[in-house]
């Protein structure tokens, strides 16, 4: 890649290249904002909010990404680069803000819904703009960025600035729809002109957010609990929480990055290309998704664990709240299948088990006390990692 350090200032990584800290100082902010996401859901734990906060971390999670491939072709550490990113920081900053209110917006005060749009187009734009200017001989790479702008972020974003004038379901469907369309414009723009220069540093890059996500689940264990006095289901409840998120941290690192990340590195050319957008952008994002649906039904559950003034330790979780304490893991489960089959060609019946079984399980924890159902669901994640520690690792294939 061509860089004007003089103009542009903008400094081209090489194959080497890993994780820079402002990187990890750009992803501080996420830490807050899928925060936000949970807190979103846990406000009013209904079918409905759980299907918004999904849209609104499909939106956050396009922020990042978008970020995560721009820092893999030029480093964030150069000195214009890393002032788009402190910029980008400061208003997702906003965007997190906003979260709270996007479905129901406070009196007084900025309509939150229509500043959480804005603040995402301007990401969006900032992203697309940098990249242009990352390489303007590349002439790949202007087509697909003119092609991204016209197909995957002007329609949305039009849709989501319809959206913020609506409210309750009318306005999660359209954003929805906005959400789809990004993505399926994903699709349409091709992949030539994008790429993926150093593997290890993408990977890298994408392990790191699965950290944060999970460190998510354990300061909403934390959440949960406080104000409560401790006590020892609490204790135990707070343990088998921290087991859980253990447990799909040791399936994510033990048995799915390592793979994965040689798959991308012997891939080239659109290959790679195809092969990060697809096991990368794409399957990490329910990957994501499935720790923080899980990490609101491990607040709710301890919160009930606690609060023993208005609930008995023989009580069982309700609604929606039900399903996700275990649903969540499923859907982990089963994007982590997904991704060991579109990287490996590999199958994992464990996970494919594992996973249904989970997604399927809300109507049986609505029946039982929620520790009993915190225990259940740790003994399953962690017979799961003993399974899966004890298969001999598939064989990378030339899957693409």
């Amino acid at each position: 890649m061509a860089v004007n350090s003089e103009g542009s200032r903008l400094v081209a990584t090489e194959g080497s290249h890993r994780v820079t800290p402002a990187e990890l100082f750009f992803d501080l902010v996420f830490v807050y904002a899928i925060t936000q996401v949970t807190a979103l859901m846990a406000a009013d734990p209904s079918g409905l909010r759980l299907l918004g906060g999904m849209v609104a971390l499909a939106l956050l999670w396009w922020c990042w990404c978008c970020f995560a491939w721009l820092g893999n072709v030029v480093r964030a550490d150069s000195g214009t680069m890393f002032t788009v990113l402190v910029s980008v920081m400061a208003v997702v900053l906003i965007v997190s803000l906003t979260v709270p209110e996007i479905y129901d917006d406070a009196p007084g005060g900025l309509p939150a819904p229509l500043v959480f749009v804005l603040c995402y187009g301007a990401v969006r734009v900032l992203h697309l703009v940098t990249y242009w200017l990352s390489d303007p001989a590349d002439q790949a790479l202007q087509r697909v960025v003119r092609r991204t702008a016209l197909l995957s972020v002007a329609p949305p974003f039009a849709l989501l600035l319809i959206g913020a004038a609506f409210t309750g379901r009318t306005q999660i469907l359209i954003w929805l729809a906005a959400v789809v369309i990004d993505y399926l414009g994903i699709f349409v723009t091709g992949k030539s002109g994008w790429r993926v220069a150093s593997p290890g540093h993408f990977a890298e890059r994408h392990g790191l957010i699965v950290i944060i996500a999970l460190g998510e689940s354990i300061v909403a264990i934390g959440v949960g609990v406080s104000g409560f006095a401790l006590s020892t289901p609490v204790v135990a409840g707070a343990a088998l929480g921290l087991l859980i998120s253990a447990g799909l941290w040791r399936l994510y690192f033990r048995q799915l990055a390592e793979p994965v990340e040689h798959r991308l590195t012997t891939a080239t050319g659109d290959d790679r290309t195809r092969l990060a957008r697809d096991a990368y952008t794409f399957l990490h994002l329910p990957l994501v998704a499935g720790i923080v649906i899980t990490a609101l039904g491990m607040k709710k559950s301890l919160t009930q664990i606690a609060d023993t003034g208005h609930y008995d330790l023989a009580e069982p979780l309700h609604g929606v709240v039900a399903w996700a304490l275990p649903g969540g893991v499923g859907v982990f489960l089963l994007a982590s299948a997904a991704l060991l089959f579109r990287t490996t060609s590999h199958r994992s019946p464990a996970l494919l088990v594992g996973g249904a079984v989970c997604v399927v399980a809300g109507p049986a924890v609505a029946l039982i006390p929620s520790l009993v159902s915190l225990t259940l669901l740790a003994a399953l994640v962690t017979a799961l990692v003993l399974v899966q520690d004890t298969t001999a690792r598939p064989h990378v294939t030339a899957a693409s």
